[in-house]
């Protein structure tokens, strides 16, 4: 019954190795997205979504396959490919290298700063699902009613709160009840998740005061 109650940190490294390929991957899906046409997009987001909802509805049972979790990053750097070309061209690619150092060092300092305290985040939880949801609910407003760049601005700082505190609770919670091998390619899933929105929402900060001067 209590089978998190001594937890099983053996299969952290693991984790931490299978989201570092992750991102590898992703990036190779960013380099080849410049040879995917831009019809395929649209249909690549749409099935990068659909993988996001099977993902999440088989996480409860943490069987999550490794080519799954590796071809879903690779469909996800491609569709990150336009973002990515869109502020290359418009900021130049030096802000663009910004951004990524900024997430590395931003996401690294969450991470550790969750691995070592000794206070229990995992409370944040509901309120970080809460708060995604309505991040998505005014991501698919602002297709229909686009958002001025001020809020497109705020609603940027948002994410950058979120998906922080995603990093928070994932990292606290792998610290409090473990990681069984069963769940390492879901846990990197999560992992690759926070750090990729994380990233685009800085981004897209830098993109907005950038495209000010």
């Amino acid at each position: 019954m209590y089978m998190h109650q001594t937890a099983n940190h053996s299969y952290l490294p693991a984790v931490l190795r299978t989201f570092a390929i992750s991102l590898g991957i992703a990036f190779i899906g960013t380099m080849a997205g410049v040879f995917v046409p831009p019809a395929m997009f649209l249909p690549l987001i749409i099935l990068e979504i659909g993988m996001l909802l099977f993902a999440f509805i088989i996480r409860r049972r943490k069987a999550m396959s490794y080519s799954f979790l590796f071809a879903f990053t690779f469909i996800s750097g491609m569709t990150t490919y336009p973002i990515i070309s869109h502020y290359l061209a418009t900021i130049g690619p030096n802000p663009v290298l910004l951004a990524l150092a900024t997430t590395t060092t931003v996401f690294t300092g969450l991470a550790i700063y969750a691995s070592t305290t000794k206070r229990d985040l995992t409370f944040l939880g509901g309120m970080l699902m809460a708060a995604l949801f309505a991040l998505i609910a005014i991501s698919i407003f602002n297709i229909f009613w686009p958002l001025s760049s001020t809020g497109m601005l705020a609603f940027s700082f948002i994410g950058v709160l979120v998906f922080s505190g995603y990093v928070l609770f994932d990292f606290n919670r792998m610290k409090k009840y473990g990681v069984s091998a069963e769940e390492v390619p879901l846990m990197a899933l999560n992992l690759y998740l926070d750090f990729i929105n994380l990233f685009i929402n800085i981004l897209r900060i830098f993109g907005i005061l950038g495209s000010r001067d």
